[in-house]
């Protein structure tokens, strides 16, 4: 886990916040947001705010009472205590690619299946820049739709012991999940006390919440486990064609399901989630990558502080490219680094992502840890004394030397520079002579490699056998 201690870079004035934030309170007292949701509608009736059918105006001063409820720190545990994050302040929690239906391996795209899902949590356990696999790694569409949740919650705590994201596609099954994290941690009493599984719940943008969604927020909330609330916000479609309109939008959407939250459960943890990008005005696709992503990311931090919340930015390694390319690496680029500069807290798609979130790439996958290795290098912060202005280096070598030879060379030299994981620093003969691989065929030999060396971490026989069970009974009431 990174302590991004760098400063923050910070592009709102305090006038422009304060427009912000006139903007969002316009949203939630005069347009209001829609709960498809009866508790959810009950529980802001009795708080007495505004409820017309499933419409609730919410009187900005109470949404602000609420979130103040809010830690802005909390921790996240994991089965192997070493594992576990503490989120807020200035730690970074990276977490893999998220809900896509399709894979890529090489020059295949295909449909996903539990075997990928499997093989993307190893890979996700294997790399130490990342902090967590995950939920949704990538649907396996050859499991049954109404139980493939817990053969992938199986999956997520047996093949990791990192911390673990839950299934949000209904009340029942972020019960199930609930259920076996109070499994494998000991009961529902260890798991209040320190939250084990997060989940995030998407608003169905612009202004309503589903549901579906709404009911696996109220489980978790109820039971204490900390859920990430992010609009979905694609400028031209899901929000207006301005990133001022886009950031109040999102505001308005990710503070009235933080009230909901806190209406629940009083000091329940949440994480402010932002997902901003914009439509391709040309062919109405999804853009991702773009320079006005990067903007609504450096404001979207701003915000959070300002609201005391820990933040999840709305990138990761994202891209709109259909294969691992040049653009994937670039657009990829200019959304995790706002991220970092503008201090997330918690980074999803963070190594995976393809095709506008279509494709879990194995590839990309390696890129994007790359990425994460030099980002994660660059934000730690640079020492300055004595020992690095390393004088003597210079009264060793002189004039017109060089300092290959010199003591202090070699007494660094194993440690003293980054050294990729793919990238090629080789002369072209060499290069050539090696086959004349390019990043995406490196990228392929490491993830092999990787699974191949990949160890499961521990776990009792018992604690197996009762996840086991369960998961077994379950999907036969379930009907698969």
């Amino acid at each position: 886990m990174l302590i991004n201690d760098m400063p923050r870079y910070e592009i709102l004035s305090g006038e422009a916040l304060a427009t912000l934030d006139r903007g969002w309170k316009r949203i939630v007292s005069e347009l209001g947001i829609e709960f498809l949701l009866p508790d959810a509608l009950a529980e802001f009736d009795k708080a007495g705010q505004i409820v017309e059918g499933s419409v609730v105006k919410l009187d900005p001063e109470f949404v602000l009472e609420q979130v103040a409820k809010a830690p802005s720190e909390f921790d996240l545990q994991a089965r192997n205590p070493e594992r576990s994050v503490h989120i807020g302040g200035n730690h970074m929690v990276f977490a893999s690619v998220y809900g896509c239906p399709f894979v890529r391996e090489g020059l295949v795209r295909r449909e996903a299946t539990m075997q990928d899902f499997e093989n993307l949590v190893k890979l996700s356990q294997s790399f130490p820049q990342l902090d967590t696999p995950g939920g949704t790694i990538c649907e396996p569409n050859d499991r049954p739709l109404d139980s493939r949740h817990l053969d992938m919650v199986y999956a997520l705590q047996t093949l990791s012991d990192k911390p673990y994201m839950g299934s949000v596609t209904s009340g029942p099954n972020a019960a199930d999940t609930i259920r076996m994290t109070e499994i494998l941690f000991g009961g529902r009493e260890v798991i209040e006390r320190t939250p084990a599984v997060i989940s995030i719940i998407n608003v169905n943008s612009p202004l309503r919440y589903d549901d579906r969604m709404l009911s696996a927020m109220v489980e978790y909330a109820r039971a204490g486990q900390p859920v990430i609330i992010t609009p979905f916000l694609l400028m031209g479609a899901m929000s207006p064609v301005s990133v001022p309109a886009t950031l109040a939008q999102q505001t308005a959407e990710a503070l009235a399901g933080v009230a909901l939250v806190q209406l629940l459960r009083p000091g329940t943890p949440v994480i402010l989630g932002s997902f901003l990008s914009n439509t391709d005005m040309q062919s109405g696709s999804p853009s991702f990558g773009t320079p006005e992503s990067a903007i609504g990311l450096l404001c979207g931090g701003q915000i959070a502080r300002r609201f005391g919340l820990p933040w999840r930015s709305g990138g990761g390694g994202l891209t709109s490219s259909q294969t691992v390319d040049a653009q994937a690496a670039y657009e990829a680029v200019m959304t995790m680094l706002p991220a970092f500069l503008a201090g997330a807290n918690f980074v999803m798609h963070a190594a995976g992502w393809l095709e506008s979130g279509l494709v879990s790439s194995y590839e990309k996958f390696v890129i994007d840890i790359e990425i994460l290795r030099m980002l994660q290098a660059e934000f730690v912060p640079l020492e300055i004394n004595e020992e690095t202005l390393a004088f003597s280096a210079h009264r060793e070598v002189g004039q017109g030397g060089h300092f290959l030879g010199a003591t202090h060379t070699l007494e660094r030299f194993r440690e003293c520079f980054y050294r990729p994981l793919v990238s090629s620093t080789e002369n072209y003969e060499r290069w050539n002579r090696n086959g004349g691989k390019d990043a995406a065929v490196r990228a392929s030999e490491i993830w092999r490699k990787t699974l191949e060396e990949y160890e499961q971490p521990a776990l009792e026989d018992a604690t197996c056998a009762e996840l086991e069970e369960y998961v077994v009974r379950r999907r036969a009431e379930l009907g698969d």
